[in-house]
């Protein structure tokens, strides 16, 4: 099929069943939840041997998950309308 007529057939946005919007949704929620345990929790420094584990985590996780998000957001995955037979 020549990619001429591939780009012209009608195609929509995969939106929330995008694997990277649930990837990112996970990792946001759980990046929350252990930032505020960093935050709030007791912080069991003599466990890690200096550094707030939960806050840290926390904000790598929620780094992560804004990145898969804004990555989903800025390069969409195109769904044929119709598919073949």
């Amino acid at each position: 099929m020549p990619a001429n007529e591939v780009e012209n057939r009608k195609t929509h946005n995969a939106g929330l069943f995008d694997i990277r919007n649930i990837i990112g949704a996970l990792l946001g929620i759980y990046g929350v939840i252990l930032l505020l345990m960093g935050i709030f929790g007791d912080p069991e420094t003599d466990k890690t041997g200096g550094p707030n584990a939960n806050l840290w985590a926390g904000l790598v996780m929620l780094v992560i998950g804004l990145v898969f998000l804004a990555w989903a957001r800025l390069r969409p995955v195109k769904v044929p309308e119709t598919h073949e037979d």
